[in-house]
């Protein structure tokens, strides 16, 4: 794998690649026992669905090959769905719970919805919150700051919207559940009617002593999964490991921004201002040139570290694994980067 950090192609803001070496620590300080605490408290509903091996006696999707549908920037760039409905693709669409909404809205039931952020409160605001009021609304703006799906930001209509397409589709869905998934969240899948599949989040080595994710394996007997600490890269995971498709595809995996987007439109902007001033945030970003498409983009620490460990997965990955996002920053053996239309007519022939 190619060290970006040491490349023409890269420039690492001084505090970033501090950052990046320490985020297993950060990642675990941030939410690893709120992740275990979910998953004590999900043992009251695991017999509302089934372990996520059960998929396996499953056809999901035709043939061997998966999409993965994910939320970043470049789904407003590109707006894939309209070459997904009109490509005929039949192999397995498999989404992250944030871009569920773009799907739907766009004719498209996805085959498998995939959840594993444990946060209280914000991840059920892509499913709809039925108790969303404006006085919470002015709690937390994440929603009205995201650079990921720009309908959110007016957020009462949007939720509306949510609430009315799960009620009506929810009981076509099958949504792969993380075990750390905050109680919010767990009780929207549950009351829309979705078929529930429980997986458990590796949250460190199995093999070793006092192992936190061998502990929850102890305790529910459900198997683990490397969500890579994102949706996006547990949904591919799911569909490498768990599925067994041969060629996967991805589209909306950014793991980085456009340039021009501003600091407070990132994901952890806030995070930062905890540490810096907003007029001297640079040092905590890296910029990197896409070769492929001849564009800068810039990315954060916790990014950076979702790209570098998706790397490594991928090397291990027994698919194929085509990277049709036409934008961001994940590239490198042994992904390829090509165009949604490319891969589509790779899984036909």
């Amino acid at each position: 794998m190619k060290n970006l950090n040491n490349s023409k192609e890269t420039q690492t803001g001084e505090f970033a690649a501090e950052i990046i070496a320490d985020m297993d620590k950060i990642t675990w300080d941030r939410i690893g026992q709120m992740s275990i605490d979910n998953a004590c408290r999900n043992l009251a509903v695991l017999d509302s669905g089934e372990s996520i091996a059960a998929l396996r006696d499953h056809q999901i999707g035709e043939g061997e090959s998966a999409l993965i549908v994910a939320a970043g920037p470049s789904i407003k760039f590109q707006d894939p769905a309209k070459l997904i409905k009109s490509s005929g693709y039949k192999g397995a669409i498999i989404c992250a719970e944030s871009s569920v909404r773009y799907l739907i809205t766009n004719g498209i039931i996805p085959d498998l919805v995939v959840t594993v952020d444990p946060h209280p409160t914000r991840v059920v605001r892509w499913l709809g919150d039925p108790d969303l009021t404006k006085e919470k609304l002015q709690t937390d703006d994440y929603f009205r700051r995201q650079d990921m799906d720009e309908t959110f930001s007016n957020e009462l209509l949007a939720n509306e919207d949510i609430l009315k397409l799960l009620e009506e589709h929810g009981k076509k869905l099958k949504f792969a559940v993380s075990t750390s998934s905050g109680e919010l969240v767990v009780k929207r899948v549950l009351d829309i009617g979705a078929k529930v599949y429980w997986w458990n989040p590796m949250l460190d080595d199995p093999d070793l002593e006092n192992s936190s994710t061998k502990d929850l394996q102890k305790m529910n007997s459900l198997p683990a999964i490397n969500a890579g600490g994102n949706v996006g890269s547990a949904a591919f995971m799911i569909a490498d490991a768990v599925l067994s498709k041969k060629k996967v595809g991805l589209v909306g995996v950014d793991f980085s921004y456009y340039e021009g987007t501003p600091y407070k439109k990132t994901q952890y902007y806030d995070a930062m201002l905890r540490v810096a001033k907003k007029d001297n945030l640079d040092p905590f970003f890296i910029r990197i040139y896409n070769h492929y498409i001849d564009k800068w983009f810039f990315t954060d620490p916790a990014y950076m570290w979702y790209r570098n460990v998706f790397l490594e997965m991928a090397q291990e990955a027994d698919c194929e694994v085509y990277n049709c996002t036409e934008g961001g920053i994940l590239f490198d053996d042994p992904i390829k980067f090509i165009s949604l239309s490319r891969f589509f007519e790779s899984v036909k022939n």
